[in-house]
């Protein structure tokens, strides 16, 4: 009776989910700013009339810190403002009510620790401004008192000012009035006016008048009950001399953020949302509240801490159009300098922000790493091939899938099981029938050196005979609903509970599941994927939860957009648990928040197989990667529909070089396994992935890099080209590192590409043909079904592994190829990094090689950048092919110990390239080619 009730309960939920993503996104299920009533009254507010003032008298500085209150003079309600001066050129800036009825949520568990501070100094005050030293290149913060201005100048130049627009708005905590009428009657006082109080320093106050939505509110059929009234905050920052600024992921939309004057902000609100729009800010899976500006002097960040639902507003103008403005062309004498201004706005909590000044990108990236931390540098069998789709039917199937790649040769490391896997969508289970033995499938897959992804999500079956759902109940882990009950919702089990992950004890006992013993039929070689992690409710408002549920003492509203990172959090701890701590863990989630890059890898969700869902891919992952989550990628072919060949191949040549690299599909799509597009398709798709394969060492050394710094994989080419204006909206292409450029053909039909080479004196070789080309140019690529135009920059050094196997691990002593493309100076540099590609050992014992390639004066050496580090590799130097060389006379190696060999090499004149074969020498060993 049992397996009848759950295929109908199947039934109903996928009928449900059709009919919630059936073609495209129903906007109506999900609010505008207008339906959201915080963010309609916050709107709603004109700047230049700011009530707050700053009260200069109270301020008291420490070393590190200063405090200031405000006051706003509508209300007399004072809100404590504190200032610290971070180490790393950073300025963090909290506001809080002076005397909250109650604690204001504040976010744990983001930022790495307490971030360390450094002293300030009291430059100047008067009755009207205060003037404080932040000890850095001459910079300086400007506090005005009437209304409250911060700016934070270097020299003559403001960098950024805190309500210049005066948008500063901080909803108090209060009483509701018939509740107040209550307490007053009991107490047998009372008064003639309600809505008169009075301050703590016996002025009489107005109270606000309530507005529609402040205590309760409705969406569609959703009632949200607002027991703490209204508790939205809103700050608005001006960037003057700004015109470009990124990030605030994820949207559908473009690399740089819009203009949202006379239209809808961006949203920041993690949901579930079948089949996404594209060029539209609507709210995705993920929310990371940072902003990112750029021009040809500076690069700088913000960085919003708040968790609750967030809007942000984006206007671009003139600075000599606005009061600041003036200001600015008084200083530096020009009346048409760019400014930008930002509205941040949120439902609940604090202004908790950070400023990181840079002042070049990849100061902001190591500023922000610091607070968040850096993304966590995966094990190498990750950066390969991912074959998945919705759903693998049963073991048989695995296996014939498997054996389909090693029939077509067709590398992969990683296959995917999605929910129809487990017994009656319970987690941590298996489908008795279709999975009755998973271990003998893992070891299959082991004997072959390859691994598996299992889906695991949030919401758990409620069903007295699941062990995993009696055990939550039981130790009281559940998220309670506004009545004090288990919080329950529809997903794919049907009728569902929700774990409350924002609960330690609740983290640790979801990790302990992980455990060999605990997961029945998992094995070293079985990850996780964590969906529907936003929450996904499909019967909740806006399909997810409600805002008044309860996790703990704070309501669902506070915490909504952390829920994912903990419940990836958890699973990573998991899997690093039951390895004792020396495994590196795999979870990839579709929600997100600012450190998530901490836990493992994101993907862009439930796209279409469309070409603007392919093209859209890039600007969406250079977002991410701008904010420290490198490892995105899209699911490659599109999730609903399905694809032409033409666009799957594109896809897949895309995707090849995208940090995550997995195809996904709907459960009712045609099957889309590489070689069922005939034989041609099949041999563009392969040549493909094996070029994937081949840059797996480049990959791999991007991520430790990004690992130890916060520099992003993939990134836009105004990162490494600051000063060109050509490249700071260009979103077509990209640069892997900074030593390789990709333009990814996303147009159906296309003949041809025009990609911008940028970098004026430098040169790019494209790396199929080795044709050098000049840079800062736009350059006309004619293209085929087999082009994938990628260009490495002259001046670098790339290594590659050329023997491609039927996986990562198969791939792991085999030897190296030296790609080294040389510089118009005849120069070039790059780096080999190798360690056991798996565990921590690189950290815990410095089990690892890293070692600088260096070229000049004809001359290619290798050294250690790690001396005191221990580890061996079998890899050896097969090749080196340089790169707009010249014809030697003759070639020779000389070895650590002295020993000197002449080198075989071949010299291809037409197209200046050299090929030395066979040097032989280990890749951690030292050495030096001479070229004579």
């Amino acid at each position: 009776m049992a397996p009848s009730i759950d295929r109908m309960v199947s039934i109903m939920i996928a009928l449900l989910f059709l009919c919630l993503g059936a073609e495209a996104v129903d906007r109506s299920n999900f609010k505008t700013c207008d339906q959201s009533s915080f963010c309609k009254r916050q709107r709603e507010l004109m700047p230049g009339q700011s009530p707050y003032r700053a009260l200069l008298d109270t301020l008291e500085l420490s070393d590190s810190r200063i405090t200031l209150q405000l006051i706003n003079d509508n209300n007399k309600v004072r809100l404590l403002l504190e200032l610290y001066r971070l180490q790393g050129n950073m300025t963090r800036i909290k506001i809080n009510e002076l005397k909250p009825l109650k604690p204001r949520y504040e976010v744990p568990d983001v930022l790495l620790n307490d971030p360390p501070t450094e002293p300030m100094t009291l430059v100047a005050q008067d009755v009207n401004s205060v003037v404080l030293s932040l000890g850095v290149d001459e910079q300086r913060v400007i506090v005005n008192a009437r209304p409250f201005r911060l700016d934070i100048v270097e020299g003559p130049k403001v960098l950024l000012s805190l309500n210049s627009r005066g948008l500063l708005a901080f909803e108090h905590l209060r009483l509701r009035k018939d509740t107040k009428h209550d307490t007053d009657a009991e107490d047998g006082g009372g008064s003639d006016n309600a809505e008169l109080a009075d301050d703590e320093d016996g002025q009489t106050v107005k109270e606000e008048e309530d507005k529609p939505g402040m205590w309760e509110e409705t969406f569609k059929t959703h009632s949200d009950s607002k027991p703490n009234g209204p508790t939205s905050i809103s700050l608005d920052f001006s960037f003057p001399g700004v015109e470009h600024l990124y990030g605030i992921p994820e949207h559908a939309d473009t690399l740089k953020l819009k203009n949202t004057d006379g239209g809808e902000p961006y949203r920041l609100y993690n949901l579930d949302v079948f089949q996404y729009e594209l060029n539209n800010l609507m709210a995705l899976y993920g929310a990371v509240p940072v902003i990112i500006s750029h021009n040809t002097e500076r690069t700088m960040g913000v960085f919003w801490l708040n968790a609750a639902e967030s809007w942000v507003d984006i206007s671009s103008s003139t600075s000599g159009k606005t009061v600041f403005g003036k200001m600015m062309d008084f200083v530096q004498g020009s009346n048409e300098a760019p400014q930008t201004d930002v509205r941040w706005i949120s439902e609940s909590g604090i202004i908790d922000v950070f400023f990181m000044s840079g002042p070049r990108p990849n100061d902001v990236f190591a500023q922000y790493a610091s607070l968040t931390g850096t993304q966590a540098f995966p094990a190498l069998a990750t950066l390969g091939y991912h074959q998945c789709r919705w759903n693998y039917n049963d073991q048989e199937d695995v296996k014939a899938v498997d054996e389909g790649f090693d029939e077509h040769d067709i590398p992969y490391d990683f296959i995917w099981l999605d929910i129809e896997h487990t017994d009656g969508k319970r987690y941590f289970t298996w489908d008795p029938n279709k999975f009755s033995q998973p271990k003998e499938m893992l070891q299959g897959l082991m004997d072959k050196r390859r691994k598996m992804v299992a889906i695991v999500d949030p919401h758990i079956k409620v069903d007295s005979g699941y062990s995993i759902h009696n055990e939550i109940r039981s130790k009281g882990f559940y998220v309670k609903n506004k009545d004090g009950g288990d919080y329950e919702g529809w997903c794919w089990p049907g009728n569902s509970g929700y774990p409350d992950f924002t609960n330690p004890e609740m983290r640790a006992w979801w990790a302990s599941k992980f455990a060999y013993d605990q997961y029945t039929g998992s094995m070293e070689n079985l990850f996780t994927w964590n969906d529907m992690n936003e929450p996904s409710v499909f019967n909740g408002p806006e399909v997810t939860m409600h805002k008044d549920a309860m996790h703990g003492n704070w309501e669902h509203r506070d915490v909504h957009n952390i829920y994912g990172i903990y419940v990836q959090r958890a699973t990573a701890e998991g899997q690093i648990q039951r390895s004792g701590g020396t495994e590196r863990p795999f979870v990839l989630t579709r929600a997100f928040f600012a450190g998530s890059q901490r836990y493992g890898a994101v993907w862009t969700g439930d796209n279409a197989a469309e070409w603007g869902h392919l093209k859209i891919s890039i600007p969406m992952c250079l977002s991410l990667g701008l904010v420290g989550i490198s490892f995105c990628g899209a699911d490659v072919g599109g999730f609903f529909k399905h694809p032409s060949t033409e666009l799957l191949v594109r896809w897949y040549q895309a995707g090849a070089y995208q940090p995550f690299f997995r195809a996904h599909a709907h459960l009712d799509t045609p099957r889309r396994e590489p070689w069922l597009f005939g034989p041609d398709n099949t041999a563009l798709i392969r040549e493909a992935i094996r070029q994937r394969y081949t840059l797996l060492p480049y990959w791999y050394q991007l991520f430790y890099n990004a690992y130890r710094t916060g520099q992003p994989v993939m990134r836009p080419l105004w990162v490494e080209y600051t000063e060109d204006p050509d490249t700071f909206a260009i979103e077509d292409e990209y640069l892997l590192g900074k030593d390789l450029l990709v333009h990814p053909v996303t147009e159906e039909g296309a003949k041809g590409v025009t990609a911008f080479l940028p970098g004026k004196g430098e040169v790019w070789y494209d790396v199929h043909t080795f044709q050098k080309h000049k840079g800062a140019q736009n350059l006309y690529i004619p293209v085929t079904m087999s082009s994938i135009p990628v260009f490495q920059r002259g001046g670098s050094i790339i290594s590659r592994k050329d023997r491609v196997r039927r996986s990562s691990a198969c791939m792991e002593n085999d030897p190296y190829t030296l790609y080294v493309a040389l510089s118009p100076q005849g120069t070039a540099e790059g780096e080999i990094y190798i360690d056991d590609f798996h565990t921590f050992k690189f950290e815990t014992d410095k089990q690892f090689i890293h070692r600088r390639l260096h070229f000049s004066d004809n001359a290619l050496s290798s050294s250690n950048l790690a001396p005191d580090s221990q580890f061996t590799t079998a890899s050896w130097i097969e090749k080196v092919v340089i790169m707009g060389a010249s014809r030697p006379t003759s070639v020779s190696l000389t070895t650590a110990d002295g020993t000197k060999t002449a080198l075989e090499f071949e010299f291809d004149s037409a197209a200046s390239v050299l090929t030395l074969r066979k040097p032989g020498v280990n890749a951690g060993a030292d050495w030096t080619v001479f070229l004579v």
